[in-house]
């Protein structure tokens, strides 16, 4: 008979110990501890659930090595699944071009972010086109799923022909135009096995879990969200996902930190991790992937959000862009790549004297340490005086611009705001700020370069080195170091209010 046996895991990060510690040795953190009971079986092996079969040792066989179920590349089919469009292409994008039949996807964002918006209007599109689509709500009741449908226009009808015949359109032989349902199945359920069972039976295509850390296995005693649960409901889910060939889309919470809340293992388990991101006093919103075994990473999708749920931006360099008919002193424009999509971004800046022994530094969008490092090398290689001036600086739209490429555009619109100068808007700027003050050459440039001539750009300030074909449609300056860039960027003009930067003609 199995006897039982408690360990104590970190809620956080998934750590195991023997005793109960106030502080977790790994994640640093306190009160995250609590006990787990597992059960010892017969051959000395340890499990958690019913879910995971122990392993077991099994005898030697004898005669000459052959395999039981490995195989060749050469014995593998080369059959490729097809994608699947979800109905939303920005969405498509993040995925590597549709949804891939029996994988595995995990969407994480903060509260109130539009996870479920998002999941509920992807499940309606694909409604039309697949036999059967399974949305779990752990979260919400069945009723006020359907008070949100309502309210996103996910009916159970065709909205064209619903409208049409609201505008009294004529009627066939007297009649109104049949009405299209959709193949959208709602469960507000929280048990796993319950959930499982409807998995096996309706065989959906796919299926929304809404969301991970509310579900709860019976056979662990711990609370619904804990290590254990996830980690045991995740492996479950997929087990069934991978064998009925059921894609499965999982909504995931985050901690304070935003990363998801649950133990690593559970990122590892499944095929595909996307962030939700935005301000939520702002009205677009990011899908970013961290991780896609089926596509290219830190792929981004841009949606709005409407009165009537999400709505994707078909020009997102439009959203990050200011206007450029009234031009002001420390703005420059970046082109930033996202996975394998250029965007093109207006970095502001403001410099000011400080009323404080240590000037501030702050950032919206930009990486702090970033920010650090290029006032470091404007003051030590340019000479532009800024350890005493408080430096603000900031992406519009709040993009987060995190690649290298952007840092020559964040040193000339530093420059610009300190000497109050006005960059031509029709210029971009890409390259990589050196510690001793060099611009270095970055990836994808034709790529971002086409991206500004096709937004009606003039002229590119980019590091010398670069190979680039002659039909760009950009006047294209080449420069090697920063103060190279800075007087190629910032008009020539000087007042007497300001100081003259050391090395400018």
């Amino acid at each position: 008979m199995a006897k039982s046996k408690q360990i104590y895991v970190c809620n956080e990060c998934g750590a195991e110990y023997s005793q109960w510690f106030g502080l977790c040795k790994e994640c640093n953190e306190f009160g995250t501890i609590s006990e787990e009971p597992i059960k010892v079986s017969s051959g000395g092996g340890y499990s958690r659930g019913g879910w995971q079969s122990n392993t077991r040792s099994h005898p030697k066989a004898s005669g000459e090595a052959q395999p039981r179920v490995s195989l060749k590349f050469s014995e593998i089919s080369n059959d490729v699944q097809e994608r699947f469009p979800s109905g939303y292409g920005e969405f498509d994008r993040v995925l590597g071009g549709g949804v891939v039949p029996g994988s595995l996807v995990l969407i994480g964002g903060d509260p109130g972010i539009g996870k479920s918006t998002l999941l509920l209007q992807v499940a309606n599109k694909l409604s039309y086109n697949l036999p059967r689509i399974l949305y779990v709500s752990a979260e919400e009741s069945g009723q006020q799923v359907k008070l949100r449908a309502s309210r996103l226009d996910v009916a159970e009808i065709d909205l064209e022909v619903e409208e049409a015949t609201k505008n009294g359109s004529p009627k066939k032989n007297g009649k109104s135009p049949p009405k299209k349902e959709n193949n959208l199945y709602v469960m507000p359920e929280t048990d796993l096995e319950e959930i499982l069972r409807e998995l096996e039976s309706l065989k959906p295509q796919v299926a929304v879990i809404d969301s991970i850390q509310t579900l709860h296995f019976a056979a662990l005693t711990s609370s619904p969200g804990s290590v254990a649960q996830v980690r045991e409901c995740t492996s479950a889910l997929m087990q069934v996902g991978k064998r009925e060939n059921i894609t499965l889309l999982i909504v995931g919470h985050v901690t304070k930190e935003g990363a998801i809340a649950g133990p690593r293992v559970l990122e590892h388990l499944v095929d595909t991790v996307l962030y939700f991101e935005g301000d939520r006093y702002a009205s677009h919103r990011l899908l970013r992937s961290v991780k896609n075994r089926f596509g290219a990473t830190h792929e981004i999708g841009i949606f709005e959000m409407a009165e009537r749920g999400l709505v994707e931006v078909d020009n997102p360099s439009e959203l990050f862009l200011g206007n450029r008919d009234e031009a002001s002193p420390g703005t420059a424009i970046v082109v930033a790549c996202e996975g394998t999509r250029p965007i093109v971004v207006e970095i502001q800046a403001l410099v000011s004297p400080t009323s404080y022994t240590s000037p501030r530094r702050s950032t919206t969008g930009i990486d702090y340490n970033r920010l650090q490092q290029i006032l470091a090398v404007l003051e030590k290689r340019v000479g532009v005086p800024l350890s005493k001036l408080d430096a603000y600086v900031a992406s519009v739209g709040g993009l987060g611009v995190g690649e290298p490429a952007a840092d020559l555009g964040v040193a000339i619109s530093i420059v610009a705001s300190f000497r109050d100068r006005v960059v031509d808007p029709r210029t971009v700027l890409i390259g990589e700020v050196g510690l001793g003050g060099q611009v270095r050459l970055v990836s994808q440039m034709e790529l971002r370069l086409k991206e500004a001539a096709k937004l009606g750009f003039k002229k590119a300030i980019v590091p010398k080195g670069q190979s680039l074909p002659d039909d760009i449609g950009l006047e294209i300056i080449y420069i090697s170091k920063v103060i190279d860039a800075i007087i190629a960027a910032i008009p020539s003009e000087r007042s007497a209010d300001f100081p003259v930067i050391s090395g400018e003609e």
